[in-house]
């Protein structure tokens, strides 16, 4: 619930709403003048929080507070997501094996930091009547990348490139 979407004292605009105390008692339904009142005599805030309801239900707090508690949440919800890069690793299909196994850790490397990896044969001029020896290629760093891995597209041509996207399993 967005802090914009809510209505706070004189914004309510309605003639009768559905009270709720601080301490979560229903006061029931009243005037919306009446209940300002109340909000006011305890120096709170009015504040809608449901205003699909028929009467709107209001609820009395102090909505600096509110508004401040709901900020924290957004912020530590921030803090435990993990942000996935998309790291890009480009080959071509005439490599030699010493470059595959130095492509291979790198991508390992990146998978256990948690990343996800675009592997990419680039074809050059008739390469690309032999696309079956850039499958090869990268069908051997699927090979020499231990660990636990999935693989989100499996290798597929796209114009001049062929690629493939892995990511790390998720731990449980």
């Amino acid at each position: 619930m967005a802090d914009r979407d809510l209505r706070i004292n004189e914004q309510i605009r309605v003639r009768e709403i559905r009270l709720i105390r601080d301490e979560g008692e229903q006061q029931g339904i009243m005037p919306t003048i009446e209940a300002l009142a109340i909000a006011r005599s305890y120096n709170l805030d009015l504040v809608e929080v449901a205003p699909q309801a028929v009467p709107p239900v209001v609820k009395i707090m102090d909505y600096g507070k509110f508004k401040f508690e709901n900020e924290k949440k957004v912020r530590d919800s921030k803090k435990k997501q993990k942000l996935l890069k998309l790291k890009e690793i480009r080959m071509q299909p005439k490599i030699d094996e010493h470059d595959i196994d130095f492509k291979a850790k790198h991508a390992h490397e990146f998978l256990a930091e948690g990343n996800k990896v675009k592997v990419t044969i680039r074809f050059r001029g008739r390469e690309l009547a032999h696309t079956e020896l850039g499958y090869d290629v990268l069908k051997d760093v699927l090979k020499r990348i231990e660990g636990e891995y999935v693989v989100d597209k499996p290798p597929a041509m796209e114009g001049r490139f062929m690629s493939m996207i892995l990511s790390p399993k998720t731990k449980k």
